[in-house]
């Protein structure tokens, strides 16, 4: 086998898991496992509080846009985290129309806990990978994301 069909093969087999791992079903069985036992954050609002987290402030609609959701459904959302006392809503400084998400502090413990139990569960499917497998899927993990990440902020909007 040349180099470059390995190289194909091994990046049709990269795309595959990728698309497995955003369909949507993968992504709410994850969320899911991930909120269980986290008050106020369930399957369908962990994306909200985890790209609040990521983001900081922002305005619904710019939070929908990087998480790539309706801005409808992220406002409901944000409300039921809200509600929960994990997000709150203050003016835009930039546009006095406009509010701000943010995380409350406990919000930020919900993050802190929804981060630890992702850990973990990662910690667990990786815990019978031969010693080295782990780190070095990691470093090729973050070298792919950062590449993507790049290519990204390099195309036109």
């Amino acid at each position: 086998m040349s180099e470059s069909t390995r190289d194909s093969t091994s990046a049709a087999r990269v795309a595959a898991a990728i698309g497995a791992l955003t369909l949507r079903a993968t992504r709410a069985g994850l969320y899911g496992r991930l909120t269980s036992g986290v008050e106020g954050v369930d399957a369908t609002t962990y994306p909200v509080l985890s790209g609040l987290a990521r983001l900081g402030p922002v305005t619904a609609t710019k939070l929908a846009e990087v998480i790539g959701m309706d801005r409808t459904v992220t406002t409901r959302y944000a409300t039921r985290l809200q509600e929960a006392g994990l997000v709150t809503r203050r003016p835009d400084p930039a546009d006095a129309r406009a509010t701000r998400l943010a995380l409350t502090v406990e919000g930020e413990r919900a993050v802190t806990a929804l981060r630890g139990a992702l850990e973990s569960f990662v910690a667990e499917e990786m815990a019978t990978w031969p010693s080295g497998e782990a780190d070095a899927f990691a470093m090729r993990l973050e070298r792919l994301t950062e590449s993507l990440a790049q290519g990204e902020a390099d195309r036109p909007h």
